[in-house]
């Protein structure tokens, strides 16, 4: 009991392909992927600021905040900059 045999994966597997279609699965898989790479890149930027950083004093009043980060894509990603035709106005007064 509790435990899941091939005939099991199988089942649940074509319940998934029915449920969001063929199509879908691949770009599902690929933003799970940016997904773990982007919590990936954080995780280790935070444990290095962890290391690097020491207690600070408070800012004072005069003084800049730390600029904000940005999250990049990855190289090579181009699924979010696809060209994307306008549609035209076909009616003419």
């Amino acid at each position: 009991m509790g435990r899941l045999g091939p005939t099991e994966i199988i089942l649940i597997l074509v319940v998934i392909i029915l449920l969001f279609g063929a199509k879908k699965l691949p770009d599902m898989a690929r933003s799970l992927g940016k997904s773990a790479r982007i919590l990936k890149s954080e995780a280790k930027a935070m444990k290095d600021e962890n290391k690097s950083s020491a207690p600070a004093d408070p800012p004072t009043p005069g003084e800049q905040p730390p600029a904000q980060r940005t999250i990049q894509a990855a190289p090579g990603d181009v699924t979010s900059s696809r060209p994307v035709t306008e549609p035209t106005d076909t009616t003419k007064r």
